[in-house]
This record gives C-alpha cells, structure tokens and sequence, in this order.
C-alpha cells in the first residue's frame, strides 16, 4: 500500500457513547482529521455531528463507507455489527479501525482479515490498552528483565450494572456478557505479556438471559506461565493487574487497561512508584498508530497485528466453548 498525503480524514460509523469518546479523542491526533460522522438516522448522524464540530452527516453507514472525503472509518457500533460494518467499508475502499471485540468468533475475524488484505487495506483491532503509554513502558521493563521471568499474571475488570435484560450488557441477541466486553481485557493483557494460552480452563456463571454475568479464566503458556483472569458484570472487583517475575512484581493498582501509574517491587529494594500521565481519554494512542500506519504505507500494525487478534479471539471461542455459548447473531454467518 502507498503513503498516503496528510492529514489522515477519519469518519467514525456508530454514534454511541464510545464513538463520542473517540471523537474526542482525535483532537489529540497529529496528522489527522475528523471529517465524517454515519448513523442509521439523519438527526442522529447531525446532532452527533453538531456536538463533534463534524461538516459531513451520513443518514446510513453505507453513505459513509461510500463518502470520498474519507480514508480510514473508525467502527463503534455494537459487537454484533463489527463484522458485516467492516466488510461494508473494506469493500468500499476503506482503512478500518474497528472497536473490539474485533467480531463474534474466529471465522468472521479471519473473513476480515483475508478482505483486508484482499483489498490491500489497513485494518486493526481498536485494542486501546496496547497503546497507552505506561502499558509500553511495562512491556519494555519485562523485556528488559527488571523483574527477572515472569511466571503469572493476574488482572481483573469487573463492575456492577444494574441488571437490564434489554441492554446490550446482558442481551444474548446483541452477543452481551462479561467476556467479549471487559473479559478480553484481562485476556488481551495476559496474551500481551505471555503468548497465546496452550490450555484454558474457565468458568462462568449465566444470568437469566444466557449472557456470562461473571467469568474466570485460568491460562497455562507455552513456558508454563500462568495467568489468573476474571471479568464481571455484576460485581465490582479492584480492576487491577499484577505481573509476577522471579525477581520481583510489577502491581497496576486500578484500571490496569488505561493505567497511568504501576509500583515496580524488585526483591530486596525499595518500592518504585512509576507515573505516566497523558492528556485526554488515551483512545488517541490508538488512532496515532493507525495514522502513522497509513502514513508509512502499512497495512496492519505491528503493535497490534491480525495475528494478535486472531489469537485473542481463538481464545475466546475456546473459552464459550466450554461454557455451550453461542450467540444468535452467529447462526446468520
């Protein structure tokens, strides 16, 4: 793929509470440029566009995946349309950043990933927690050994939402549960740091509406690391992370997915507290990299690559397997 010129013209295809923080977000962007908003509704797509400072509002996605003036659609509508929402925009021409979960299940992924490259297209994961800073800065302590071998990980993220059956947390039909929502945190972070799991045991407890209320997810890796998962939609838990090493642990107290500080504990010295803030919700780390991608000529990201996302989402199938899940929404592919 080319180089392209800049800025980068985004336009973003959902108008929900994620599409708004992303919005937001790209003010913080270098070499890039909002200019594109597409809803399934004209007074959605303009009052979206109206609080964003947005000049083009599309009243349907395909008006928006067909719209000229734009290069790369970030797609923030719920996990059941991620699929079928890229395909639209790849044909189209388009470079997609789409919201995670990437899409249900591995063979809709995999059906993304071969179109991408079929169209010789940009796609990536929207896996934000890759890209914030301070989550950089632990990858590179470990690889440094600053804690000598990691051997486990445990990580978290759990909170308690009132129980609505018709909302997409906790709808079967809008694929709701803790897993593909805030479980592949915890997952993505331990697949991160230690690979792709050679075994997974799991365990979840349903709600009345067949969804996952609250699951854990126990991962042995290639070198017999371990790694403690849980994740909840009824319970709120300390939404921390601890990475366990031979000579020492690395603790990220709260929300270890967008996290701005950790305590580095190497054995026989002083705790090091470690703070690295940034300005804005941190989905700009993201689209950075899709920018700089696209302006390097790059198809995939090497922070986050398909492979990773494959994998990640291989994990996941693994895991509703055990538990006898599907989602309707997979039945139509």
């Amino acid at each position: 793929m080319p180089a392209m010129n800049k800025p980068i013209r985004w336009g973003i295809l959902g108008t929900g509470l994620i599409a708004a923080e992303f919005a937001k977000a790209m003010q913080h962007v270098r070499d890039a440029e909002l200019v594109s908003i597409g809803s399934r509704t004209q007074s959605s797509a303009s009052d979206f566009a109206n609080a964003h400072g947005i000049a083009h509002a599309h009243a349907s996605y395909e008006a928006l995946a067909q719209d000229p003036k734009v290069d790369v659609v970030y797609i923030a509508t719920p996990h059941t349309l991620h699929f079928e929402n890229t395909l639209l925009c790849l044909q189209a021409g388009k470079h997609v950043l789409c919201e995670k979960p990437f899409a249900l299940n591995t063979a809709q992924v995999t059906e993304m990933v071969i179109a991408a490259q079929g169209h010789k297209l940009f796609l990536m994961e929207a896996m934000w927690m890759r890209f914030i800073p301070l989550l950089r800065d632990l990858q590179r302590r470990l690889a440094e050994n600053e804690i000598g071998e990691v051997r486990m990980l445990q990580a978290d993220f759990g909170f308690r939402a009132p129980f609505d059956p018709s909302s997409r947390l906790f709808n079967l039909d809008l694929a709701g549960g803790a897993l593909l929502d805030i479980g592949i945190y915890p997952l993505a972070f331990a697949t991160l740091l230690l690979g792709e799991p050679e075994e997974i045991t799991s365990v979840a407890h349903k709600a009345t509406t067949g969804v996952d209320e609250q699951s854990a997810y126990l991962l042995r890796h290639a070198q017999g690391q371990i790694s403690v998962l849980a994740s909840a939609l009824r319970t709120q838990t300390s939404m921390s992370a601890s990475v366990y090493g031979t000579h020492g642990h690395i603790h990220l107290p709260k929300q270890f997915w967008r996290a701005k500080e950790m305590i580095v504990q190497r054995r026989n010295k002083a705790a090091e507290p470690v703070h690295l803030p940034y300005d804005g919700n941190g989905y700009q780390f993201e689209a950075q990299e899709v920018v700089d991608c696209l302006l390097a000529g790059k198809t995939e990201s090497e922070i986050m690559p398909h492979a990773d996302s494959l994998s990640l989402m291989r994990a996941m199938d693994q895991i509703r397997q055990q538990w006898g899940l599907i989602y309707p929404a997979e039945k139509n592919h």
